[in-house]
């Protein structure tokens, strides 16, 4: 059993090692050369992908880095799984586009604006996940 002094130095050394470490992976973590972001690479058109996006509350429906509703597809590597042709025809579709009963809006986009959003999902598509984008899920038989 540790005496009052010696339980007090004790979380004192741990709390200071425990204080140190967390600076240190701080200071690593905004190094430049670990910058994940991509953010170079961004420019006008995706920040005009990025407004349609936000605009027309896709994130109501679909996920981008795993973040928004479960509805419908998951899109933060759309641009690699489809390819632009197939996403500027949704986009631009006249009519609603319904796979699987699920059906999304028909947004009637012109291909400028349809051209940006492509723009956002090919710069989303390029950020560096860390191998999350190739998580095997338990239920899948196949490495991705």
């Amino acid at each position: 059993m540790l005496s009052k002094s010696q339980a007090r130095a004790f979380f004192l050394g741990g709390t200071a090692v425990t204080f140190l470490i967390f600076i240190g992976l701080t200071v690593y973590s905004f190094s430049p050369k670990n910058d994940q972001t991509n953010h170079q690479k961004i420019d006008s058109k995706v920040i005009r992908g990025k407004e349609i996006w936000e605009t027309n509350n896709c994130m109501g429906c679909h996920t981008i880095l795993g973040e928004g509703a479960y509805y419908a597809p998951e899109l933060t590597k759309v641009y690699e799984r489809r390819g632009e042709g197939f996403i500027k025809a949704v986009l631009m579709s006249p009519v609603p586009w319904a796979p699987k009963g699920r059906k999304m809006v028909c947004y009637k986009m012109s291909d400028e604006d349809a051209s940006a959003v492509v723009a956002y999902f090919k710069w989303i598509g390029e950020i560096d996940l860390n191998g999350f984008d190739k998580v095997v899920s338990p239920l899948s038989k196949t490495n991705k």
